[in-house]
C-alpha cells in the first residue's frame, strides 16, 4: 500500500512495462518543488524511460531525487539539461515558472512533460501554443488523478465496453489535506500557483471531458471561498464548477482543502459517472471506514451491483503511450488539444468565479 498521508508526496508505483528498450528513451528533469515529480518518473521509469539527468538549484532537493533514482546525474545548470541528448524533459517547478521550463525545453529540441498545473495565465497558454507550432514538440501534463489513478483506467474500460450505457453526466470530488506547516510560501499565493480552481480543478475538468467522450465544454458557473484561512485572504480553499460538454453530457466539480486528520489518506477523491443503463462510482484513495486501499469501482446496472477492486489489475497504460507518442510522433496517450484545452478550462472557472464566502 502506497503511504497517502500527505497528497504532495504521493507517488504512485506500478508495475514495470517497459514500451522501449534499456537507455532509448532518456529523460531530463528540471524543477523539484513538488512531490509529484516522484510519480511522474515512477510512471515513466515502469514504462522503460531512463531518468538519466536532473537539475534543480536546492542542493537538498537534488539528494533527496538521488536517494529515489540513485543512478541520476546531476547537472550544473538547467542549460546543461536543455543541451544534453536527452528526449524528454519533465518537470515540477513553482507552477507560475513551469511554462517557462516548457518553452525553453521545446525550444531546445526536447519534448515537455509538466505536473499539473502546467500554466497559471492566459498569456503562458498562448506562448505554449505559438511554440508547439513553431517547434512541433510535445508538451504533455500529469494529469494523475486519472493518469495514476487504477479505478480510474479499469472505469475507462467499463466505460468502453459500454457497460453503463451512454454517458450523459460526469461528477468529481478532489478533497485535499492542507498540511499548512509543511506547504511552502508560495503555496498560499494565488499568482504563483493559479487558483484552487488553476490547480486542482484541472483535474476535474479533464475527467469530465474524457470519461464524458467529449472533445470541448464551457464553464456554466463556478464559485471560488475562503472559508478557514483568515490570516491569507488571498488563499483559495474551496472551490467549485458546472461544466456543460459539446455533446450535452453535464457536469460538475468540487475542490477543497478540507481533509479532517482522521482520514487515512490525504483524500477522499470520488467520481461518479452516470449512464442509461447504470452508474460507476470511483474511491480511487480510500474506501472510508472499511478498506484503507484504494483503486475501489462500484458499478450498478440492469445486471446487478458490483464492486471491483482494480489495484493491479491494469496499471498505468498512459506513461508507455505517452513515450511512444514521443518516439512515433502520435497522438494515442492524450491529444495536444485535450491537454491545453483542459488548462483553458481551468482558466475560465478561475476567471468567472463568483467569491461566496
Amino acid at each position: 500500500m502506497q503511504v497517502k498521508a500527505d497528497g504532495q508526496n504521493y507517488a504512485p508505483k506500478g508495475k514495470s512495462a517497459p514500451v522501449v528498450g534499456p537507455g532509448e528513451f532518456k529523460v531530463g528533469v528540471v524543477g523539484l518543488d513538488h512531490g509529484h515529480i516522484y510519480g511522474m518518473c515512477n510512471g515513466l521509469s515502469e514504462a522503460g524511460a531512463e531518468i538519466a539527468l536532473v537539475y534543480d538549484p536546492d542542493a537538498a532537493k537534488i539528494e533527496a531525487f538521488k536517494q529515489k533514482f540513485p543512478n541520476v546525474a546531476v547537472a550544473r545548470s538547467e542549460q546543461e539539461v536543455m543541451e544534453s541528448d536527452v528526449k524528454l524533459i519533465a518537470g515540477a517547478s513553482i507552477p507560475v515558472d513551469r511554462c517557462g521550463v516548457g518553452l525553453r525545453a521545446m525550444k531546445h529540441g526536447k519534448d515537455y512533460f509538466v505536473d499539473k498545473p502546467a500554466l497559471t495565465t492566459r498569456e503562458q497558454l498562448q506562448e505554449i501554443r505559438d511554440t508547439i507550432k513553431e517547434t512541433g514538440r510535445k508538451f504533455g501534463v500529469y494529469y494523475s488523478e486519472r493518469l495514476h489513478v487504477e479505478a480510474a483506467v479499469y472505469a475507462e474500460q467499463l466505460v468502453t465496453q459500454g457497460a453503463i450505457g451512454r454517458v450523459v453526466s460526469v461528477s468529481g470530488f478532489g478533497p485535499h489535506r492542507l498540511n499548512a506547516p509543511t506547504r511552502p510560501a508560495w503555496f498560499f499565493e494565488p499568482e504563483k500557483y493559479g487558483g484552487i480552481l488553476v490547480d486542482i480543478g484541472c483535474h476535474q475538468i479533464e475527467q469530465i471531458l474524457f470519461f464524458s467522450g467529449a472533445k470541448d465544454a464551457r464553464i456554466v458557473s463556478s464559485r471560488l471561498a475562503n472559508y478557514n484561512m483568515p490570516s491569507v485572504p488571498k488563499f483559495q480553499d474551496f472551490g467549485d464548477a458546472t461544466v456543460v460538454c459539446d455533446n450535452g453530457v453535464a457536469g460538475y466539480f468540487r475542490v477543497d482543502w478540507f481533509t479532517p486528520k482522521g482520514l487515512g489518506a490525504w483524500g477522499d477523491g470520488r467520481a461518479t459517472i452516470i449512464g442509461t443503463d447504470g452508474y460507476i462510482e470511483l474511491r480511487k484513495y480510500i474506501d472510508v471506514a472499511n478498506d484503507k486501499d484504494g483503486d475501489h469501482v462500484y458499478m450498478v446496472n440492469h445486471e446487478g451491483e458490483h464492486h471491483f477492486k482494480a489495484s493491479g489489475q491494469c496499471g498505468f497504460p498512459f506513461f508507455g503511450r505517452f513515450i511512444r507518442d514521443c518516439i512515433d510522433r502520435t497522438e494515442i496517450a492524450m491529444s495536444q488539444q485535450h491537454t491545453l484545452r483542459v488548462m483553458e478550462l481551468a482558466l475560465d472557472a478561475q476567471e468567472k468565479a463568483e467569491w461566496i464566502s
